[in-house]
C-alpha cells in the first residue's frame, strides 16, 4: 500500500533535517541557531560537532564567550578583541585552499565546519560588516558555518560617530535571519509541554524567563515538580526553517534528544541525537490521532486527504438514523421505495395538485 500524504511529508521533513545536521550536499552554507536564556542552543551546536567528527569534517571553533576549547574541536580561535577583517583572515588561513573547480575535487576535498558560539558581539559593534565577513569565510561546498544568536540579550546602541545612520539599520535578528539559509529556533521541551497542557485546559499559557516579569528571578528550563524525566538525555524542541535553492522555505517542528554525556565520550561511543517530528513525540501526540496513525500504517489509496475512518467516527456513523427509513423496507406489492408522508395541521392540501 502507498503511504499517505501526511506520512510522506513527515519522512521528507526528517530527511531534510538529518541532511542539515550531517552537512551533506551543502544543505545550508549558513545555519543560524536562535536561543534564549531559558533554553540554550549549545546542545544543538554540539550535535553538529558530534556528527561532523563522525563524518571526518574538521571543526573550527570561533569563540567570543567560550573560555576552554571543546574536546572535539580541531581548531580553536579566540575572537574577542579582533576586528571582523582580522578574524576572517585567521579563519581562512585554517580552512585551507580555495573553492574546488569541479564536482570530483569537491568530493575529495577536506570539509570544514565553522562554529561561532555567539554572534551578539559583532552585531553590536559592526553589523554592516557581517555580509562581507560571511562571504569571505563560507566557501561552499567544502565550508559551512553554524552560529548562535541569543535573542533576549539586548543589543547595545552603536555610537553615532561610528555609524551615523544606525537608526535606519534593521534589528540584528532580522538582519541575520535574512542572511541565513537555515534558521533553527530552540525551545525547552518542558516549557512546550506545560504550554500544551495549559491550552488543553483553556488556561493562560505560562511565561518563563524575562517574559515572566518577575523582578530579580529568572526561571530556568524547569523547576521542582514540573521537571519531566528524560532518561539521561537532554531534549529540546527545534523549529526548522530551511530555505531551498528554489526560494521555497520548508518549515517543521522537531524534538531532538541529545546525549547528556560529554562530547568526547559521546563521540567515542558513536552516540548521536535522535530526531522525531514533534507531533510523533509521546508527550505531544493527541489521543484521537492514534487511531488516525493506525489507519495510515494500514495503507490505503494515495490521495491528498484521509479516506479512512477512526473507530469513533465509525460508531457515530452507525448510530445515525437515515430519513424515510420506513420507505427502505419492502412493504409488499412492489411498493418498496415509496415515500411515506404524514400531513400536519399546518399543511395546506391542494386537491388539484394531488390529481396531477
Amino acid at each position: 500500500m502507498a503511504p499517505s500524504a501526511q506520512a510522506h511529508k513527515r519522512a521528507h521533513s526528517l530527511l531534510l533535517f538529518e541532511k542539515l545536521l550531517n552537512l551533506r550536499e551543502s544543505a545550508s552554507p549558513l545555519t543560524l541557531i536562535l536561543d534564549t536564556l531559558e533554553q540554550s542552543g549549545q546542545p544543538l551546536l554540539y550535535e553538529f560537532m558530534r556528527r561532523a567528527k563522525l563524518e571526518r569534517t574538521k571543526t573550527v571553533f570561533v569563540s567570543f564567550a567560550t573560555v576552554k576549547k571543546p574536546t572535539i574541536a580541531d581548531i580553536f580561535i579566540r575572537a574577542r578583541g579582533l576586528s571582523l577583517k582580522s578574524l576572517a583572515a585567521e579563519i581562512v588561513s585554517h580552512v585551507g585552499p580555495p573553492r574546488p573547480s569541479s564536482a570530483k575535487e569537491a568530493t575529495a576535498a577536506q570539509k570544514f565546519l565553522i562554529i561561532i558560539d555567539t554572534l551578539n558581539p559583532p552585531t553590536s559593534t559592526s553589523p554592516s560588516h557581517l555580509p562581507p565577513f560571511f562571504t569571505s569565510i563560507i566557501l561552499p561546498p567544502t565550508v559551512s558555518l553554524v552560529a548562535i544568536y541569543h535573542t533576549d540579550i539586548p543589543t547595545l546602541p552603536p555610537h553615532p560617530s561610528l555609524q551615523p545612520y544606525a537608526q535606519y539599520h534593521p534589528h540584528p535578528q532580522i538582519f541575520l535571519t535574512h542572511l541565513a539559509t537555515a534558521v533553527l529556533r530552540v525551545l525547552s521541551v518542558h516549557h512546550a509541554i506545560a504550554a500544551r497542557r495549559a491550552r488543553e485546559r483553556s488556561l493562560v499559557v505560562p511565561e518563563w524567563g524575562l517574559r515572566e516579569g518577575r523582578e530579580g528571578v529568572l526561571v530556568g528550563l524547569c523547576e521542582g515538580k514540573d521537571k519531566i524525566p528524560t532518561g539521561g538525555r537532554e531534549e529540546l524542541v527545534v523549529e526548522m526553517e530551511l530555505r531551498r535553492r528554489s526560494g521555497r522555505a520548508v518549515g517543521e517542528v522537531f524534538v531532538i534528544s541529545t546525549p547528556a554525556a560529554s562530547l568526547g565520550a559521546a563521540v567515542s561511543r558513536g552516540e548521536l541525537g535522535t530526531v522525531m517530528v514533534m507531533r510523533d513525540h509521546p508527550d505531544f501526540r493527541r489521543p484521537e490521532e492514534e487511531g488516525e496513525t493506525e489507519e495510515e500504517e494500514g495503507g490505503g489509496m494515495e490521495t491528498s486527504f484521509n479516506l479512512g475512518l477512526t473507530e469513533k467516527q465509525r460508531r457515530d456513523r452507525e448510530a445515525v438514523v437515515l430519513p424515510y427509513f420506513d420507505a427502505q423496507v419492502d412493504v409488499g406489492g412492489g411498493e418498496g421505495g415509496r415515500i411515506l408522508y404524514d400531513m400536519g395541521r399546518e399543511d395546506d392540501f391542494d386537491e388539484e395538485e394531488d390529481e396531477i
